[in-house]
């Protein structure tokens, strides 16, 4: 499902495109939730790079594929995980993406994401918790995450050794902080990880999700980014819906009931 981008506030620096009016065509790999002159987001799918590495064999990539659909280069602004899906960001020219850039780094973009972990987590909370940024190779740095219980579920499987059952929480995390897998890692170090977290899940978990119930993707979304238009000053605010495999993951862990309406893949 393709959605309107969403505003807080008129938009003047230029003509918009409301995807509610943009037809995909055949040929187009991403969903676009938001285009102007300046920027472009995207709802990214899980499971793909955002572009070429010397670590990775892969040989499809976001930043090219959105290139070649938009037949113009783009500048990411951040970036996702290969396993999470969501909003994402690309400036059209390189100074744009400089510009947003600047606010993501002074912690004025405002990042929301969906995430279903292990276990019935407080209602709410903030995990401040240093990690290690290899990308800046300052050693561990501080990092901040906020969080809100959406919902709780318990079904009916017996996943571990001590119980019958299994207790899920979906959750909605915003970052103070940008930390390499900060999410990822703070939801593990409260004892809560995501599910289907690889690298810092629970195997056991993982296991029963990809045998039992046929579910592989990593179950955390990148679901709203608000940044203040650099051109026009206006704050704009982008949602992605979840994709088909999250919703089902939903479905199968009894949390459908919880995700707000406009996440809601159809």
């Amino acid at each position: 499902m393709i959605r309107p981008v969403t505003f807080a506030g008129s938009f003047m620096a230029g003509p918009t495109y409301p995807v509610a009016c943009r037809l995909p065509v055949p040929h187009m790999h991403f969903s676009i939730l938001f285009s102007d002159p300046y920027f472009v987001a995207i709802n990214k799918p899980p499971g793909i790079l955002m572009h070429r590495t010397r670590i990775s064999e892969d040989n499809v990539f976001v930043v090219q594929l959105l290139r070649d659909q938009l037949g113009q280069r783009v500048y990411p602004v951040h970036r996702l995980d290969r396993a999470t899906s969501g909003v994402l960001i690309f400036g059209k020219t390189p100074q744009a993406a400089g510009q947003l850039g600047e606010q993501v780094m002074d912690k004025s973009v405002e990042k929301k994401y969906l995430a279903i972990v292990r276990g019935w987590t407080e209602e709410s909370g903030t995990i401040d918790y240093a990690l290690d940024d290899p990308d800046s190779g300052r050693g561990r740095l501080p990092a901040v995450t906020h969080y809100t219980r959406l919902g709780t579920s318990e079904i009916d499987a017996a996943i571990g050794l001590r119980y019958n059952t299994a207790r899920f929480s979906l959750v909605e995390a915003r970052l103070e902080t940008g930390r390499r897998h900060q999410i990822r890692k703070h939801f593990a170090h409260i004892l809560h990880p995501v599910i289907n977290d690889k690298r810092h899940g629970d195997v056991k978990q993982n296991t029963y999700f990809r045998n039992v119930f046929g579910l592989q993707r990593m179950l955390l979304h990148a679901s709203e980014l608000v940044f203040r238009h650099p051109v026009s000053g206006e704050t704009v605010c982008v949602q992605a819906v979840v994709d088909e495999a999250f919703a089902q993951a939903l479905a199968t862990t009894g949390l459908s009931a919880y995700l707000p309406e406009y996440f809601r893949f159809t």
